[in-house]
This record gives C-alpha cells, structure tokens and sequence, in this order.
C-alpha cells in the first residue's frame, strides 16, 4: 500500500509541474516541491534531491525526487474491510521540465543520501514594487523630449524594458518584465490626468506584441 501510495503522488506532481515561464530547476525544487506534500497527505514526505537546468526554449529542467510514505496500520472500519498492515515505503523519480509541454516522469534507483540538500528560491526579476508611483511621477514632469529618457533613469534595471512615444499630444509609457509577461502601462492625456489603458494580456505572451506602447496607440486587431 504504502509503495502504490508513492506511486500515486509521484504521478500528481508531475501533472503540478507545468511551466509557462522561465525558471531555474533549484526554483522550482523549493517554491513546488519540498515539504510541499505536508499538510495536503500527513503519511507522505517528498525531498528533492539534485536539480539541473531550466525550463527556458530548447532547454530543460531536471529534479530527482524522493518520496517516503508511511501507512499506520488500519484494522478496517466495517464489515468486510480488511483494513492494512503498517508499512513504509521509499520511491525515487525523476521529473524532465520543458517549457509549455507535460512533464515526463521516470522511476530511479534511490541514491544513498541521508540528508538531501535544501534548495533555494533565487527571486526571478519583476518589477518593483512602487513601479506604478514612479511612472506617475516622471509623467507628471516629462515633456515629449525627456520621456524616455526620465522614464529610463526612473527604471534603470536590465531586466526592464522601456518604450516610450507622444500620441496625438498624449505621452505613453510602457515598462515590463518581457519573461514574466508583466507590464505596466501609463499614459497622460493632453488634459494631464494619467490614466491606465486596458489592454488584452494575450498581447504579451512570446510572438506577440509585448510591453510596447503600441497596446495604447495602436492595439490589435
């Protein structure tokens, strides 16, 4: 029982493990894997053991997991239950993550490890916190000339992308996170009030427009 148990959860996190965005093995080893079977299964523990890659185009992310799952005895609540003996049981798997595709499962040998190591979350790269009272300000004072600059100097991060563009006396900002498909778009009207444009979030998915301000002056059709 207990090893069909294994079994069973093994198969329920790789149908978990599915992923639309970029992110390291280790990340995804902490943030989705370890510990995460407590509270959800008392009798199950799952410990990633080694993890290597990333789920980025063309590549792939590898974590092996080991499963101990514990089963108390059960003498059967009724007629014609039979209950189970108490067992435990240790299973390895390995999981191979790639970008928008299922995640392949293969049983292991479990290695001799006594103490798996911890895996850590490294932060992926968003946008701040205050993004939007930044781009507020900068707004409030940029003229068509300074825009892009200011708006520049406002977020000077690499990982965030910048466009900017006077529309019919109106100045447009967008600022965003490309890989999280995360942005944050502002524009101020001819009258000064600023205003956040609607837009249809399928515009930042890979291939299509991103985080431009063509979602405000021009958006598709």
């Amino acid at each position: 029982m207990a090893r069909d148990l294994a079994a069973t959860e093994a198969k329920l996190l790789a149908k978990d493990l599915h992923h639309s965005r970029v992110r390291d093995a280790e990340y995804i080893a902490a943030t989705e894997i370890l510990n995460a079977a407590e509270g959800e299964n008392s009798n199950v523990r799952r410990e990633p053991l080694a993890w290597s890659g990333r789920t980025a185009r063309d590549e792939q992310a590898t974590i092996d997991v080991r499963f101990v799952v514990t089963v108390e005895e059960d003498y059967g609540a009724s007629f014609g239950d039979f209950g189970n003996s108490a067992g435990q049981a240790t299973r390895c798997y390995r999981y191979l993550l790639e970008l928008f595709r299922q995640t392949r499962i293969e049983e292991i040998d479990c290695p001799p490890v006594a103490t798996p190591p911890v895996p850590t979350a490294v932060p992926f790269p968003t946008l701040p916190p205050d993004a939007r009272d930044r781009l507020t300000a900068v707004l409030r004072t940029a003229t068509p000339d300074t825009l892009a600059g200011a708006v520049r100097a406002a977020f000077p991060e690499q990982h965030i992308t910048v466009d900017t563009v006077t529309h019919e006396n109106a100045l447009v900002a967008a600022v965003g996170v490309p890989a999280e498909r995360e942005c944050l778009l502002l524009v101020r009207t001819p009258g000064g009030a600023i205003e956040l444009p609607g837009y249809d979030q399928i515009w930042l998915e890979p291939g299509e427009m991103g985080c431009r301000t063509g979602l405000y002056v021009s958006p598709p059709r």
